[in-house]
């Protein structure tokens, strides 16, 4: 998924009424509808049956600009569209006939995704319109998601320095609140560990760590300072840490698949998480201040574990 805020309408149209309704990730919004009666083709002959054919059309042509005004009250905000994709669903031949009038938005023609065939009106009508539309809406954000990848390739291409990429580099530009894009695979092996030393103490200290599980095994995360009963540890999938707290700094998150070529190369050749940043920094700066704490906390682990009086006395 790119960052479920994409939102696309629907319109279930047929001879019976219409609904109007959207999906927003697996959220689904019915936002009105209306029912209408129609007259039925006339079986009288003579000029009866012509002016009954003339009422028909006429009440048709009304119900169908009900309709497209309904279309537009509903997705144009500011004179655009407020979704990314319409889908014109019904079971005869309204949805063709509202697609193809001049009384139909063509700022909502232009996003027209796909127009499908269903076997009821309403809120069944409108959920098989939404399993046979579901190509189409995947399709649209596999197309954006190929988008905002490539922008983010171009920065690195034309090394603009208005990138970061690798787990690292991307949490610092992050807590500088530098990161304006942050672009995560959304199945990215990563945990956050967070080691409490000392909890309550005037010592107390944390240390966060993002890796993967086989990575924390490696390092014998869990089994850190052990002997310490006041240490702590506490785990959770990085992923949903991010998605939970992306907003505190300020950008904005799209999660991407590896079903592209672009989200191939991105999980395996940028380590699934990147970003595109608002303003420069000095990475190679960042590295070697992280670099020098962490040689001073290994000096002063050192020191600790060095017994001064066995040594001189």
């Amino acid at each position: 998924m790119l960052e479920s805020d994409d939102k696309f309408g629907f319109i279930v149209v047929d001879g019976s009424g219409t609904t109007y309704a959207t999906l927003c990730g697996s959220v689904k919004d019915k936002l009105g509808s209306f029912t209408v009666e129609l007259p039925k083709k006339h079986g009288r002959g003579g000029q009866s049956k012509n002016r009954f054919a003339r009422i028909r059309m006429e009440r048709r042509h009304n119900y169908l600009r009900k309709v497209a005004e309904g279309a537009t009250q509903y997705f144009i905000t500011n004179d655009r569209p407020n979704i990314v994709g319409l889908v014109l669903a019904g079971s005869a031949e309204f949805k063709e006939v509202l697609y193809q009038s001049d009384l139909f938005d063509p700022r909502l023609k232009a996003v027209v995704l796909k127009v499908v065939d269903v076997a009821h009106p309403g809120d069944v009508g409108l959920n098989q319109a939404i399993d046979l539309a579901a190509d189409a809406l995947t399709g649209v954000k596999l197309v954006q998601e190929k988008k905002l990848l490539q922008s983010f390739f171009d920065q690195i291409a034309c090394d603009t320095q208005l990138y970061c990429f690798g787990v690292n580099d991307t949490m610092k530009c992050l807590e500088a609140g530098a990161v304006e894009t942050l672009i995560v695979y959304e199945d990215l092996d990563m945990n956050r560990y967070t080691i409490v030393k000392n909890r309550g103490a005037p010592e107390e200290e944390v240390d966060i760590r993002i890796m993967t599980e086989a990575g924390a095994a490696k390092e014998n995360i869990h089994a850190h300072e052990a002997g310490k009963t006041q240490n702590e540890i506490e785990e959770e999938n990085f992923v949903d840490w991010v998605a939970t707290n992306y907003q505190r700094f300020g950008c904005v998150l799209e999660l991407v698949t590896n079903r592209s070529q672009e989200g191939t190369q991105f999980v395996r050749g940028f380590g699934g998480i990147g970003g595109i940043l608002r303003y420069k920094l000095d990475l190679i700066a960042l590295r070697e201040v992280d670099k020098k704490e962490d040689d001073d906390e290994r000096i002063a682990a050192n020191n600790e574990d060095y017994d001064f009086d066995d040594d001189f006395m």
